[in-house]
């Protein structure tokens, strides 16, 4: 069975495997480019990255609504909880985990993670995504780091890099990081959401065609690809 990802604006993605929808990082309210509200957002499972507002996002009202698995970093789950969410995993750096969908691992990420209200949200990650067609590598919202090399030794069939700069890694770093992770495709996030991260996509889509061997896949919010 395919597995399918649509890019729904910042670092927002559903992707679609083994008969189950996943939401990462579910920023809806409040995000200017997404392409769906709160409310019709459908999920068998909700992945969190790190703490911060256009991340953690619309979790609690989506997760409470469909009964969606949460799944983060224990810090956050302790946090969700208390929201009232009740459907909930917990892992950390280095855990994986197998769910019916297929195998989830944090990874490192170079962040920060406060939650909304000021609690504390344990460390950021990314997230290594083993499914029936392939594996992806969300880095979630990080720096460069010279070990995203051994992330790559999984075999990333697609890298989901932020190039906002800024914040995250820009252009340029996300182009080293392609070297260092050797994915078949990278796919960019994490920018033109506001004037502070705005990027010529169609540039890093040249740069990474001239310097890597990765096909780059540009997305316009709420378009799909399959992996």
């Amino acid at each position: 069975m395919a597995t399918n990802i649509t890019w729904l604006g910042h670092s927002t993605f559903q992707i679609e495997t083994a008969g189950k929808t996943i939401l990462l990082d579910p920023f809806f309210t409040g995000n200017p480019s997404a392409t769906l509200d709160a409310e019709q957002a459908e999920a068998d499972a909700i992945i969190v990255s790190h703490g911060h507002g256009d991340h953690v996002g619309d979790t609690v009202d989506i997760a409470k609504r469909t009964g969606a698995l949460v799944i983060a970093n224990f810090e956050i789950i302790e946090w969700m909880g208390k929201q009232g969410v009740e459907n909930v995993h917990p892992q950390h750096i280095g855990g994986a985990h197998h769910y019916d969908f297929g195998t989830v691992k944090l990874t490192i990420a170079h962040h920060g993670s406060m939650l909304p209200d000021g609690s504390n949200g344990g460390n950021p990650c990314g997230i290594l995504l083993k499914l029936d067609g392939g594996t992806i590598y969300f880095a979630a919202d990080t720096g460069l780091f010279y070990d995203m090399k051994l992330i790559g030794e999984e075999g990333i069939d697609m890298a989901m890099l932020p190039i906002g700069d800024n914040f995250t890694m820009g252009p340029a770093d996300s182009v080293k990081a392609t070297k260092l992770i050797q994915p078949k495709r990278v796919l960019p996030m994490h920018y033109n959401t506001w004037p502070l991260i705005e990027q010529d996509v169609s540039a890093w889509a040249d740069q990474i065609r001239g310097q890597t061997a990765a096909e780059p896949v540009v997305l316009q919010p709420g378009a799909s690809c399959s992996l």
